[in-house]
């Protein structure tokens, strides 16, 4: 299987080189997340999946 070339953008909330998250969307629309610690291995998801975990996320205490 051949993975497309992605254009990864990191994150906003991502302050220094060692704690990154890293963003990508493919041509079908799937997004692609990653962490700096391990770049190999990537997390695939849907924009409406991630958008219910990133609100869900929101509204925890902190």
């Amino acid at each position: 299987m051949v993975t497309p070339q992605l254009t990864w953008q990191k994150s906003s909330f991502s302050e220094d080189q060692a704690n990154c998250v890293y963003i990508a969307t493919t041509a079908d629309g799937t997004i692609r997340l990653r962490e700096s610690d391990t770049p190999r291995t990537i997390l695939a998801t849907a924009p409406a999946q991630l958008t219910a975990l990133l609100e869900h996320l929101k509204r925890q205490p902190r």
